[in-house]
């Protein structure tokens, strides 16, 4: 396993880290399998686990929180907030309010008295940018966060965060967390030019593409089970996006075979390959999976391999640009573009 600096904050984390969003109800992950896979991850030496408060309506924290039993002190722990939580419109976002409630349920699911990086799960269009940092700024001082951080924030947002920080001298955001793949590369044109120039640290979401890249799906073969379940519009080859993923996916079969790498090693190895980014997040449902993934631990694309890739996803590109989730809000809610 490979370790890097999570941003400038000095601490060591493992390049590829252990999403929990799978752990309960969403991938059917009971906590006997989940804790077997929080096992597996740190015997390879992963020492990063993420999750949210929403994934599961809590779930994943109570799983994560009795897997980790009697070993906090061994892993960075990451969890998030924002996204709603229940019907109440005021148990969601990034008001002070919200956040000190929301960070207290977190750390009781979890079992723990503080995590190491409590990020803000989205961007929250109503809500002051230094009220969230002053709120985290608060929370951070109590010790009841370490660090705080960003996830699938667009671009404009981290600098603008960024600059709110500095001008009402509040705590700063030291990582983001964005959806990044070889069929997603959207990130590469503003979101990562922008980390590496205020130094946030990167974990990278998704980089098997919701499973696109996980060498299940191609050409002539019925997607079945948990994908078909979960995401079947993802794989709809009716959808324009879905056929050039496909055809995609079939050009970097022969990259990875040609290369002697199973086609999650070319996925996991082309994420942590970019030098903006920190960590990918796996996240497997079973320890089979965990497995393969762990696979890609010590890969390292030489060039030609990257060069390839580019020719058949062009760098800043995103083949499914109708899944971004840092879309401004003004191209989404015509009432915000019109007057």
């Amino acid at each position: 396993m490979q370790y890097r600096t999570l941003g400038r904050t000095g601490v060591q984390v493992s390049t590829l880290a252990l999403g929990a969003m799978n752990f309960g109800a969403i991938g059917r992950t009971t906590q006997d399998e989940a804790t077997a896979i929080v096992d597996a991850a740190l015997e390879a030496g992963i020492n990063l686990i993420d999750t949210a408060d929403m994934y599961g309506d809590g779930e994943s924290e109570e799983m994560v929180g009795k897997a980790l039993a009697g070993r906090r002190d061994d892993i960075v722990l990451a969890t998030k907030a924002t996204l709603p939580m229940g019907d109440d419109p005021n148990r969601r976002g990034g008001s002070r309010r919200w956040l000190v409630t929301a960070l207290d349920d977190s750390l009781r699911r979890l079992g723990v008295d503080h995590v190491d990086l409590y990020q803000i799960h989205r961007w929250d269009p109503a809500t002051a940018d230094e009220e969230t940092l002053s709120a985290l700024t608060d929370l951070q001082r109590v010790g009841k966060i370490r660090y705080f951080g960003s996830s699938t924030f667009p671009a404009y947002r981290i600098v603008q965060a960024q600059w709110a920080s500095r001008a009402h001298h509040l705590g700063r955001y030291v990582t983001e967390q964005p959806s990044y793949s070889i069929l997603q590369r959207g990130i590469e044109a503003d979101v990562l030019p922008v980390t590496d120039e205020y130094g946030l640290g990167v974990l990278a979401w998704s980089p098997l593409a919701s499973g696109w890249l996980s060498g299940a799906v191609r050409r002539g073969q019925e997607v079945a089970g948990h994908r078909a379940t979960i995401l079947p519009e993802r794989f709809d080859l009716s959808v324009p996006a879905n056929r050039a993923r496909l055809d995609a996916v079939e050009r970097l079969a022969e990259v990875a075979e040609e290369a002697g790498l199973t086609m999650i090693q070319l996925a996991l190895g082309f994420v942590t390959a970019h030098p903006a980014v920190t960590a990918a997040l796996i996240g497997p449902r079973t320890l089979g999976h965990l497995r393969d993934q762990l696979a890609a631990a010590d890969t390292r694309l030489p060039a030609d391999v990257l060069d390839a890739i580019d020719t058949i996803v062009a760098p800043g590109t995103d083949l499914a640009a109708h899944e971004k989730f840092d879309t401004p809000p003004a191209l989404l809610d015509p009432s915000l573009r019109r007057r």
